[in-house]
């Protein structure tokens, strides 16, 4: 099974944080220093050039950023040899709901899931929060072509369609 970090800075608000009730349901482990978080996991970084595909499920972790886009500017998390961008999708968390690509931190650990082949682990997680599940339900058609695509050319590809 692929373990579950996410980096934390702290900048958003610790009662509506989807990362925080992630660790509270036991479901990943929270790191709050960039220092701290395994050079060998798969980062999820919106920045990344190449984007997440089946062609990763061998990964042994998957890492969330959530945190201020700052962080990403600084170069901080260019070190890591696994970084993976999410391919198009729509937000259904209630901050950024039908805004394509405003995921929430929930929701790109469990695209990722899903892509990577476990969607009722994907499924799981997102019960976490009351409108997790409606992120499946908007993105369902996307989600199964991405995880039924060969390589991240072909998740790119498949992408260009939603464009």
């Amino acid at each position: 099974m692929i373990s579950l970090y996410a980096y934390r800075d702290n900048s958003c608000d610790p009662r509506k944080c989807t990362v925080k009730k992630l660790e509270r349901a036991g479901y990943l482990k929270i790191f709050n220093k960039i220092s701290q978080i395994p050079r060998n996991t798969l980062l999820l970084d919106p920045t990344a050039e190449q984007a997440l595909s089946p062609a990763d499920k061998e990964v042994k972790s998957i890492t969330a950023l959530d945190c201020s886009w700052v962080v990403l500017d600084t170069g901080q998390v260019r070190p890591w040899r696994i970084r993976r961008a999410l391919p198009f999708l729509m937000a259904a968390n209630p901050v950024n709901f039908g805004k394509p690509c405003m995921l929430s931190s929930i929701e790109a650990i469990a695209a990722s899931l899903y892509i990577l082949g476990d969607p009722d682990r994907a499924e799981k997680i997102l019960g976490c929060v009351g409108w997790g599940i409606r992120f499946l339900e908007v993105n369902k058609e996307p989600l199964e072509l991405y995880a039924g695509a060969k390589d991240s050319t072909e998740v790119v590809k498949i992408q260009a369609m939603y464009l």
